[in-house]
């Protein structure tokens, strides 16, 4: 799927964020369209840490080329700040290109960044930002690989303030805008007026976060063209472990807990070993 033409579409585009080849396979067989890999996912799971600037463009690159080599479908990578200045920034487009990435998420807080709905944000000047959405676009292999600008400037100077910085990121060639965490419904309402038809925008779902929880129906009627829910999964997961571990812990034994897990064989057949064994046979009978 081409996620340029896509976002021409009426029809909002629902993204779930995932974080390996497990989860990327898991919600490709769910019938999305495409992924999200979230830089505070990857964080949460293969660091173990919060998401506060701690993932380095080696770790998320080859991240991206192990979903790529699960999935066919378009992949959004954060790209938090494009990991430095606007050379950096353009290595990062170069990495992510060659790993399969369709569209590259920079955003513009300082770096290191923290996760958009923490507090004590800081941002780079409007400048470098536009800068290094200018030097991303300079070095793309491809047409189709998109360009979001995420800004965070609602949390740090205000709503009227982040709206200017999103209209900078669309002269610098921004394909699509990230306003990051806006605060009520009434924010999330304004932004899709102000910017109606411009470009295409995305809203970003966080359970507990600073904005408010709104269906993807009602944000389609708004006037987003995606909606990311980049940590949901991992929130899933977490919990899914912490009770997990607790029921081995008391019984000894994931007997109790087996209702609630898959099987062996049903983790084979969400993995398709079946069919990779029969592949391998086809190859060792063509010897």
């Amino acid at each position: 799927m081409n996620l340029r033409l896509r976002l021409g579409d009426a029809n909002i585009l629902i993204v779930p964020g995932v974080f390996d080849g497990l989860t990327a396979t898991i919600a490709a067989e769910s019938g999305f369209e495409a992924l999200y890999l979230s830089g505070a996912a990857v964080s949460y799971t293969r660091l173990g840490r919060p998401d506060i600037g701690l993932t380095s463009v080696t770790e998320m690159t080859e991240t991206m080329a192990l979903i790529r080599d699960r999935v066919d479908l378009p992949v959004i990578v954060d790209a938090d700040t494009g990991f430095g200045n606007a050379l950096n920034a353009q290595r990062t487009m170069r990495l992510f290109e060659r790993a399969g990435a369709s569209a590259l998420q920079v955003e513009d807080q300082t770096f290191p960044k923290r996760c958009g709905h923490l507090s004590d944000k800081s941002l780079i000047s409007v400048v470098e930002m536009t800068g290094k959405i200018a030097a991303m676009a300079d070095v793309r292999a491809s047409h189709e690989t998109l360009i979001i600008a995420r800004t965070d400037a609602i949390a740090v100077e205000g709503f009227e303030a982040a709206l200017s910085r999103a209209d900078a990121y669309i002269e610098a060639g921004a394909d699509a805008l990230f306003i990051e965490a806006p605060r009520s419904g009434a924010e999330l309402r304004d932004i899709p007026k102000y910017f109606k038809g411009r470009v295409p925008l995305l809203a970003n779902m966080v359970e507990g976060g600073a904005t408010p929880l709104v269906c993807s129906g009602d944000l389609e009627t708004l006037g987003y063209s995606i909606v990311i829910f980049p940590g949901g999964i991992v929130r899933a997961l977490a919990r899914t472990a912490v009770e997990y571990y607790a029921s081995l812990k008391i019984h000894g034994s994931n007997g109790p807990f087996a209702k609630h897990m898959l099987d062996f064989a049903g983790l084979n057949d969400c993995i398709g070993t079946r069919d990779l064994l029969k592949r391998g046979r086809y190859y060792e009978d063509k010897k």
